[in-house]
């Protein structure tokens, strides 16, 4: 027998197999059965990442799908703790760097030894105005936050997370040069 009529008794045999299958199916739904469904009930919850964010997730037991919960413009829901200090980065470094002065290290100093007792650890989140690129804005944050992460490590406080979000998380609309020096922050959350 050739390979071409092997591979046509297989097909035959397979097409055979699920038109059988398909008759006994459908007898078996024309037959009267009661069947009850007992299962868990279904509860959808909401899920935080390691970095605080949250995610709505939905199972019903045959299948699951966790989706990231956003705002209406799309920004991720994110708990980031009690915001217990915002330092204007225009008071604590000079344009465009991410070198602390002397007198902004030795206030973050103060104020990390005094909340530590307070907090058991913060969230550094970094934060620009709008002037540069998007991408250029997230690592002038990062650095910046970075840089109060490791003036704060320096008096043992401890650091849960370090974020940057460059300019997209704005106070207020980068509208003035007011608002952008609003906008140009870094925040310290505590978390208990």
């Amino acid at each position: 027998m050739t390979f071409k009529a092997k591979n046509m008794l297989t097909f035959l045999a397979a097409a055979t197999a699920a038109v059988s299958l398909t008759a006994v199916s459908v007898q078996a739904q024309d037959a009267p059965t009661q069947r009850t469904v007992v299962g868990e009930r279904y509860v959808p919850t909401i899920w935080v990442d390691p970095d605080g964010c949250e995610h709505w997730v939905m199972d019903d037991g045959a299948e699951g799908f966790m989706t990231p919960h956003v705002t209406p413009d799309g920004k991720p829901v994110c708990r980031r703790g009690n915001l217990c200090g915002v330092m204007e980065t225009d008071q604590f470094f000079a344009t465009d760097k991410h070198y602390i002065n002397a007198a902004g290290q030795t206030r973050l100093k103060e104020f990390f030894t005094k909340n530590r007792t307070v907090a058991r650890s913060f969230v550094i989140a970094g934060h620009t105005d709008s002037r540069a690129s998007d991408e250029y804005n997230i690592r002038l944050s990062q650095r910046r936050a970075n840089a109060v992460a490791g003036v704060a490590k320096s008096v043992g406080a401890r650091i849960a997370d370090i974020r940057a979000y460059g300019e997209r998380d704005p106070r207020v609309p980068n509208t003035s040069a007011a608002n952008m020096a609003q906008n140009r922050r870094v925040e310290i959350y505590c978390l208990r």
